[in-house]
């Protein structure tokens, strides 16, 4: 039920977002969602692609420095109210979130939420015990 996002460490000047980009689009790796927050020294990337191998080799192959995080996708009723619910269960569980994204599927009727937890597994069992739908990362990077 855990999916792998990548990261890669910029730094923060002009170009280098449109570097990695082009990295990826000349490996043919897909984006599928992303998340972007910097400092004033450097930002941090992080990716859900179609091919994480292919992506990582590419952009280390090109002096990125590019780690491996494990996370969960989720889907959310596109609605309003919809992600409180879901973040809702997780605080009555005492389940921490250090940080999430997310993205709209171009047809039907959820959102996609990429979270990362402090303890994953236990954040999963909390979410399936409540009939939440994680994803699995096969599904997610195909979307």
């Amino acid at each position: 039920m855990r999916a792998e996002q990548i990261s890669v460490f910029l730094e923060n000047k002009a170009g280098r977002l449109s570097e990695v980009t082009r990295i990826l689009s000349e490996a043919g790796v897909n984006i599928r969602a992303l998340s972007l927050a910097d400092t004033s020294d450097f930002g941090i990337l992080r990716l859900i692609v179609n091919d994480n191998n292919k992506a990582k080799e590419a952009l280390k192959k090109h002096g990125f420095t590019v780690g491996k995080t494990d996370v969960v996708a989720v889907e959310v009723d596109d609605r309003p109210g919809g992600l409180h619910r879901i973040l809702d269960i997780l605080h009555r569980s005492n389940v921490n979130v250090e940080y999430m994204y997310a993205f709209v599927q171009q047809s039907g009727n959820n959102a996609v939420i990429i979270f990362r937890f402090d303890n994953l597994d236990d954040a999963i069992k909390v979410l399936q015990d409540n009939g939440v739908k994680v994803i699995e990362g096969n599904r997610l990077y195909a979307m």
